[in-house]
């Protein structure tokens, strides 16, 4: 049973007449006639009561037009649904991001989505280290992934978002606590609360290659799988750690950051995605984080000089 049937089986229900449902069809009304006969074949039922003054239901054909009605309402429904996904405004996106550091741009994201695109569901997949992030966005499993660059993956895209400054975080009774700068040779024989080192925390190779330049190696004596965590032990005294700017906002008694001696140290954040997504919607989430989310501006000169 073709749908064109259906269609011309509405047309003339509603307008009980041949010609006035031809001219709706925008066709002639032998090949509508037709239509309908072909129709009444398949069904092996009549459906209009025809005569040479009026075109009237039958029993079977007034049962029938309400079904047919919603099978129509339906695929108009499924058509605009496909079409709203092709235009990305409908659809899933999973998106991964690594905790305190995305306090703040994750939230912009999704408002900014919810608002512009309603049809589009973000899957947040939370507690992915920025390495461990961009290496499922590269196998494919995330669509987009908050993550640190460098990036070298083949076949992925990056857009910087933001720019952070490595820090230091004391208890604040430790001795160094009473400097307004932290020398990184300072924290030599320190003991260290870091992330696990098969994390793929990018903060964490980031705090061994800062170390090593300034002479000593961390000495880490307790590991921790989020910022949160890492920094309530900073703040028991178990240890010292360098964390980022972007998790300042995480306060907890006893707990001071400070500022590090010397060129800063920063890390860009950038969202990743694969060149080769074809997903509609990934690319309106896109277009909606240039607008919340735009590229830092380059960076005044700094008093202390240069950056990583």
């Amino acid at each position: 049973m073709e749908l064109r049937y259906l269609a011309a089986f509405v047309a003339v229900a509603e307008e009980l007449h041949f010609g006035r449902a031809a001219k709706r069809l925008h066709m002639a009304q032998p090949p509508l006639s037709q239509q309908i006969r072909q129709l009444e074949k398949e069904l092996g039922v009549q459906l209009f009561e025809r005569s040479t003054r009026s075109v009237r239901l039958t029993s079977a054909g007034e049962s029938f037009l309400a079904p047919v009605r919603k099978v129509l309402a339906d695929l108009d429904a499924a058509t605009r649904v496909a079409k709203a996904a092709g235009r990305g405004e409908f659809g899933r996106v999973s998106v991964g991001f690594a905790g305190a550091s995305s306090h703040t741009s994750l939230p912009l994201l999704t408002r900014a989505v919810r608002t512009a695109h309603p049809g589009i569901e973000l899957v947040m997949q939370g507690q992915n280290y920025a390495d461990r992030a961009l290496a499922r966005v590269a196998e494919g499993s995330l669509d987009l992934g908050f993550v640190r660059l460098p990036v070298t993956r083949p076949g992925v895209e990056t857009r910087v978002i933001a720019e952070e400054e490595l820090i230091c975080a004391l208890a604040s009774d430790h001795p160094l606590a009473r400097q307004e700068r932290v020398d990184v040779a300072d924290l030599a024989g320190e003991p260290f609360v870091s992330f696990p080192a098969d994390a793929g925390s990018s903060l964490r190779d980031a705090t061994f290659r800062t170390c090593e330049r300034a002479g000593h190696i961390p000495r880490v004596v307790q590991e921790a799988p989020d910022s949160y965590t890492i920094l309530a032990l900073v703040a028991m005294g178990v240890g010292v750690t360098l964390t980022l700017t972007s998790c300042t906002h995480i306060q907890q008694t006893g707990l001071v950051y400070r500022p590090l001696a010397g060129p800063p140290v920063v890390l860009r954040s950038a969202l990743a995605w694969r060149a080769d997504n074809p997903s509609a919607a990934l690319r309106s989430v896109l277009d909606v984080a240039r607008e919340v989310l735009p590229a830092p501006s380059p960076p005044a000169p700094h008093p202390r000089g240069g950056t990583e």
